[in-house]
């Protein structure tokens, strides 16, 4: 069983920054893939960003691409996602999840940070 708690959010202006954690306990996380993902008032959950458990492979959604980056210490137990550039419509509860599998598929995260607010305003 994994743990996750989500670090990080807050309000800030477009174009602005702000960098999020994950930390876990319950078991090492270099066993998971790790993904960010967010949902925005009346929309449904969607994929942010991965992270393979070597830390070696990363993948991102379109509309996050070339703004957001995802890393990882297994040392700490902890995966970040800094997020530059930031725009109104980034404004959404992310969450952090853990997978065995390298996916973007929602349904293969069977585990799940309890979520922090990021909001930007324009």
């Amino acid at each position: 069983q994994v743990q996750l708690v989500e670090g990080g959010g807050g309000l800030v202006q477009a174009g602005g920054s702000l960098r999020l954690s994950c930390a876990a306990s319950g078991r090492t996380l270099n066993s998971y893939t790790m993904g960010w993902f967010r949902q925005a008032p009346g929309k449904e959950r969607e994929f942010v960003a991965r992270i393979f458990k070597s830390a070696g492979s990363t993948y991102y959604a379109d509309s996050v691409r070339g703004r957001f980056t995802i890393s990882r210490d297994n040392a700490l137990n902890t995966v970040y996602l800094q997020m530059n550039s930031l725009k109104p419509e980034d404004t959404a509860v992310y969450y952090c999840a853990a997978s065995q599998f390298y996916t973007d598929d929602i349904g293969r995260y069977p585990y799940w940070g309890q979520g922090t607010q990021v909001t930007v305003s324009a």
